[in-house]
């Protein structure tokens, strides 16, 4: 692994990442800023590290992230998925632990479109008698 770059693409609603890791101390740098600085919830760092906790190389990659569309939640998980692919490029044989864990499934679920009649995508007007 001399000086390697391991590229992952995830996504996640309508989040984009781009995944680079580079063998390191562990950093993890979203969009130039450090995971503390973006990420304010707890919750959503511990879903970023948790490919990286699964497959314990979390000391042994820096991580350098560009992501955009979405909000933080759908941004979380595309960085999920993003690290995900590009532990796989770095090992094959993280496949096992990573796809037992789901984390190289791409998360299918969208937001629902609003239909005609309707004041969101299920969201009936108020009923009223008279």
């Amino acid at each position: 692994m001399a000086s390697a770059k391991f590229y992952g693409t995830g996504r996640r609603k309508k989040s984009i990442a781009r995944v680079y890791l580079v063998p390191g101390t562990g950093n993890i740098t979203i969009n130039k800023r450090t995971i503390d600085e973006y990420l304010g919830l707890e919750t959503l760092k511990l879903i970023v590290r948790q490919p990286l906790v699964a497959t314990e190389t979390s000391d042994k990659f820096d991580v350098l992230v560009n992501v955009r569309g979405g909000g933080f939640s759908g941004q979380a998980g595309a960085i999920r998925h993003g690290i995900s692919r590009a532990l796989l490029q770095a090992d094959a044989e993280y496949r096992p632990v990573l796809k037992k864990a789901g984390y190289l499934t791409r998360d299918p679920r969208m937001k629902e479109r609003k239909k005609y009649g309707l004041k969101a995508a299920r969201r009936a007007p108020q009923f009223s008698k008279r």
